[in-house]
């Protein structure tokens, strides 16, 4: 039984629409250690998938405290509760983002450049510490049809005129629905982290004049300046079992699963 926290968010959902044998936690918000072991306890669950957090950058950065509960605090209090219970956190490609190279970056590199990859940064290596088995996800930026959350690929369905991508920008999207067909083979990894997601050797510029040129979209892409890369090397998984679709593969399957292609 797989325990999962963030259930009604836009990668909880998933995985509780498209995995079997889970039970979805209610919000752990603003709760304190003893609840959510209580939570833990009572579930039955022999699984913890955390991917409640507060993901936005500009409101981590508005007000610090709340980024530190929800990105640090909890899933400290979630290690602390799983006893035994395997835990798997989702963390973020965030935590590359103050590299000066070039990348495809390895999970040994690290370097935040905002409070949110400040915080994730600090969950990983605090959670490992208590629970050592525990797998951490460095995920990319995800997507899916959904209008609730904006994300790469309804942002380019929704562009009219100039969007603006730089050549010389690697960074990989992933179809939120190939995480969820990922879970069983994340919860059998050793513990440690892992990059996690699609790969690509294309830049975003020409991942996204493929992309509109696949779907007809009437766009413009602009080549603009480079700004950071987020481009990670998911071989570490993959070893492992744990596989998606390349970036521009991955796109069009989400456009032929909604029937746009």
């Amino acid at each position: 039984m797989i325990l999962v926290t963030g259930a009604n968010g836009f990668v909880g959902k998933r995985i509780m629409d498209l995995c079997g044998d889970v039970i979805a936690s209610p919000s752990l918000r603003n709760m304190s250690e003893d609840e959510v072991r209580r939570i833990v306890e009572e579930s039955g669950a022999d699984t913890i998938v955390h991917t409640a957090a507060i993901s936005d950058i500009p409101t981590c950065e508005a007000d610090p405290e709340a980024s530190y509960i929800a990105n640090v605090q909890l899933p400290v209090f979630l290690a602390k509760a799983s006893q035994g219970r395997k835990l798997v956190c989702f963390s973020s490609d965030q935590v590359y983002g103050g590299l000066e190279g070039p990348g495809p970056y390895l999970e040994d590199e690290a370097k935040p450049a905002n409070l949110y990859a400040r915080h994730k940064l600090e969950m990983e290596q605090r959670v490992l510490d208590i629970c050592p088995d525990a797998v951490l996800l460095r995920a990319e930026w995800m997507y899916d049809q959904d209008e609730t959350k904006p994300n790469y690929y309804m942002n380019m369905l929704a562009a009219r005129g100039t969007v603006s991508f730089s050549s010389r920008n690697f960074r990989g999207v992933t179809y939120v629905k190939e995480v969820a067909e990922n879970i069983d083979k994340v919860v059998a990894l050793t513990g440690g982290v892992y990059n996690f997601g699609s790969e690509t050797k294309k830049s975003m510029y020409q991942v996204t004049k493929d992309f509109a040129q696949a779907l007809g979209l009437d766009i413009t892409v602009e080549d603009i300046a480079p700004l950071h890369n987020l481009w990670m090397d998911c071989s570490k998984a993959r070893k492992y079992g744990v596989d998606f679709s390349e970036v521009s593969e991955g796109l069009l399957r989400c456009a032929r699963d909604y029937g746009r292609i």
